[in-house]
């Protein structure tokens, strides 16, 4: 099949598929992981990220698998399995699963600040003033995103070390003993982290971006690897420090470990830590609109800054539809189940079908 031809000047290098994978996979989730997961399995709990972790690198693999029998996107997938026309319309669901991520991450973000920060902040002006910022990354092309992705996680790195002064208070006995919960509970915790390791699909939608693609495999599987510890991690942390009780209570526990750090010059941490989010879900909000954006242009053969424009309106309009809690709850739960079919159903169903035309027209 003919590549998709990208000139190298719009390509990033194989290292920076790293940044942007973390910067997807680190954002929606984050603030609140620990209590969807210890639901079903308590404290066995960080053994489900293990093993979802584990699972992704299989799904990554089919996923470069795919990319490279087609030398190219999922569109070009969709096509080389489908035809150019069925092929065009099956990638459309790929504009409503970003458009829905990325509603989830501003969303979700607006209220922690509705709650945390500022009660009476204006949803639509807060929307439209951040959507500008991310338009005008957007527009400067992926090179410009991604690295976006890099300074906001190498920017920001410095929060783990935050989470250090929850250390004296922990009781890590409290998780003994270990696999006390039944694999069917721990599958269902795995299903709930779904939230915070989507992401790392962008892979399909990038890999025509990827100068030499094939280096790029080990940064995209390392980046798997070092999302999964840093989750690991901190969910062990996490029910070190909150009982089980507790952890069930509180909608945020990130925010109020954060509760018990007071520096000299600044009483309430968590200030910090949800201003410093800003920068860390701006990538991911770049990537979905700009990935969302040139599907539009791929599918329709609309310019991409077209496709920025009414990607952008969209969100703005759907965002003011959103008030209660209950709203932003059933959003995340959507983009969860949405997410979990996309990557361990679709993806694996997608692998076989590439496969099996790639045989068929070897046979032709």
């Amino acid at each position: 099949m003919q590549a998709q031809t990208i000139p190298d000047r719009l390509k990033i290098s194989p290292f920076l598929i790293f940044y942007a994978i973390m910067s997807m996979q680190i954002g929606l989730g984050a603030f609140d992981f620990q209590r969807r997961i210890a639901k079903d399995s308590g404290y066995d709990a960080w053994i489900s990220i293990l093993f979802a972790g584990a699972c992704l690198h299989i799904i990554l693999w089919m996923i470069y698998k795919i990319t490279e029998t087609v030398n190219g996107d999922i569109v070009a997938a969709h096509t080389y399995v489908a035809g150019n026309f069925l092929g065009k319309l099956l990638s459309l669901h790929s504009i409503g699963y970003f458009l829905l991520h990325c509603l989830a991450t501003l969303r979700t973000f607006i209220e922690i600040i509705q709650v945390w920060v500022f009660p009476e902040i204006n949803i639509f002006w807060f929307t439209f003033s951040y959507l500008l910022l991310c338009m005008y990354i957007v527009f400067g092309g992926l090179r410009t995103v991604v690295g976006i992705a890099f300074f906001s996680l190498v920017l920001t790195a410095y929060l783990l070390f935050t989470f250090g002064f929850n250390l004296p208070f922990s009781n890590f006995e409290s998780l003994l003993p270990i696999w006390d919960h039944s694999i069917n509970d721990l599958l269902k915790s795995s299903f709930h982290m779904t939230l915070s390791f989507i992401g790392f699909e962008i892979v399909l939608f990038l890999y025509p971006f990827i100068k030499e693609p094939q280096e790029s495999k080990k940064w995209a599987h390392f980046s798997l690897f070092t999302t999964t510890l840093l989750y690991g991690v901190f969910a062990v942390l996490t029910f070190a420090y909150f009982s089980e009780e507790q952890l069930q209570k509180l909608l945020w526990p990130t925010l109020t470990m954060w509760k018990i750090l007071k520096l000299s010059f600044v009483d309430r941490f968590e200030f910090i830590g949800i201003a410093n989010w800003n920068l860390i879900i701006l990538p991911n909000v770049c990537l979905s609109i700009w990935i969302g954006s040139r599907l539009v242009n791929r599918i329709f053969n609309i310019r991409q800054k077209n496709g920025v424009y009414l990607f952008v309106i969209v969100l703005l309009a759907a965002i003011n539809l959103i008030h209660t809690r209950e709203g932003i709850e059933r959003l995340n739960s959507l983009v969860e189940k949405i997410g979990f079919a996309f990557t361990v159903l679709y993806i694996p169903l997608l692998f076989l079908a590439v496969q099996i035309t790639k045989k068929v027209k070897k046979s032709e």
